[in-house]
């Protein structure tokens, strides 16, 4: 490994994961931003890039991940789908069809969560389950794959149904 190289990968990373947050953060506020179409279509772009910059960076370093090639191929499998889904969006809005858009954006900005969830599940596999450090890791992105997972499907399942308490509109 080129730590150098890794290290700049790694801010890079930091960075457009932040701006993919905060992007889609405001694109996800109340109703009150609906009139403002174009700053929420140049944010979907900005969201789209951040999205494509941070997995493109995840593929560099998911190779030196802990918990070695189940992680590796656990953080590339994410960002291939991650990809899939972000973009399986943008294709739903350019055809017009808006609440598939809407759905298929949960699904992405769950992903945007990745790391926070990863290191609040580490502290219950290592120190509540005993786990090692490596295996508690392993754990923990496998744990926060599935989890943001079935946390964008409730989400939608819930809006559907009119439940929501958190406004996508």
């Amino acid at each position: 490994m080129n730590l150098p190289v890794w290290l700049t990968m790694l801010n890079v990373h930091v960075i457009f994961a932040c701006i993919a947050i905060a992007a889609g953060a405001i694109n996800f506020t109340s109703a009150k931003f609906r009139k403002y179409r174009k700053t929420h279509r140049i944010l979907g772009y900005v969201y789209v890039v951040a999205v494509l910059a941070v997995c493109i960076t995840s593929g560099y370093m998911a190779p030196f991940a802990t918990g070695g090639k189940v992680v590796s191929v656990a953080f590339n499998l994410l960002n291939i789908i991650w990809i899939f889904i972000t973009v399986n969006a943008y294709f739903h809005i350019r055809q017009g069809r808006v609440e598939d858009h809407r759905r298929w954006m949960i699904r992405s900005y769950a992903f945007c969560f990745t790391n926070q969830m990863i290191h609040t599940l580490m502290p219950l596999f290592i120190n509540a389950l005993g786990m090692s450090y490596e295996v508690g890791y392993t754990a923990s992105v496998i744990g926060t794959i599935v989890l943001l997972f079935l946390a964008a499907e409730w989400i939608i399942r819930r809006r559907k149904a009119g439940g929501s308490t958190v406004s996508f509109r």
